[in-house]
């Protein structure tokens, strides 16, 4: 059992989120019971999350999807209302970190990505150094061979726009909704980039530069983060954690 003043330094010190200009609040988003023994991650604060963790008599939730983002509308209604209503009433603190999360270089979402698909970084790219790459191993050296490699790692079907005929040698990644990256890793010298989420312009970006472009799922690429931070700070303080993974198509 720990406190939470002690839970939330911890993470803050490993996860550092003063270095990033992000979307929302990093850190604590609702405060519950100050002590600490039972600590529940998932990917998003969703209803569905919030009472899977009730069920697991959690003390607190750690996500990378939290309840607050920059220019919602600020209502306790809804949504919003149920949500809250039940962090409230069960006294559970709600804790978020989101591209602090995306960026650690041993247990972040992009990290952890690389780490499930055999993909080693040797560089950083894009907005905030979020973006990874790295070498392709010999066995993916095709833009098939390298979606078929996803589909069968996260377990869910990818969308593949192939990219030119030349053998990969450079992969790119960054997890969730990163298809802004795309130019960025393009111009870092990827022959492939593996992201959450499709625009209409990456499609044509892709055949005209002739680099390959897959989209895994903004859910599938992001469930290793949280469960990565929360095992490992659970391990330093003696908490008991719990993963809770909540299926989401996109």
């Amino acid at each position: 059992m720990t406190d939470r003043t002690t839970l939330l330094s911890t993470l803050d010190a490993l996860l550092q989120p003063e270095r990033f200009k992000d979307y929302g609040p990093n850190g604590l988003q609702v405060e519950g019971r100050s002590e600490v023994n039972s600590l529940v991650s998932g990917v998003t604060a969703s209803l569905a999350l919030i009472e899977a963790a009730i069920a697991a008599k959690a003390d607190a939730i750690l996500v990378h999807h939290g309840l607050f983002w920059r220019g919602q509308d600020g209502r306790v209604t809804g949504w919003m209302r149920q949500r809250l209503g039940l962090l409230l009433a069960h006294n559970i603190n709600l804790i978020a970190y989101h591209l602090p999360l995306d960026a650690h270089a041993e247990l972040g979402n992009n990290a952890q990505l690389g780490k499930v698909l055999g993909l080693v970084a040797d560089a950083r790219f894009g907005e905030q150094q979020l973006g990874f790459a790295g070498p392709a191993p010999a066995a993916l050296a095709t833009a098939q061979a390298l979606a078929d490699h996803v589909h069968a790692s996260l377990g869910r079907a990818v969308t593949l726009v192939p990219g030119g005929a030349q053998p990969l040698r450079r992969i790119a990644w960054c997890t969730g909704g990163a298809q802004s990256y795309f130019e960025d890793a393009i111009a870092a010298g990827a022959d492939a980039f593996i992201t959450g989420e499709i625009s209409e312009p990456q499609a044509h970006y892709a055949r005209e530069c002739g680099v390959a472009y897959i989209a895994c799922g903004h859910h599938a690429s992001e469930r290793y983060g949280a469960p990565a931070v929360a095992a490992h700070v659970a391990s330093q303080l003696g908490l008991v954690h719990t993963f809770i993974d909540i299926d989401n198509p996109a």
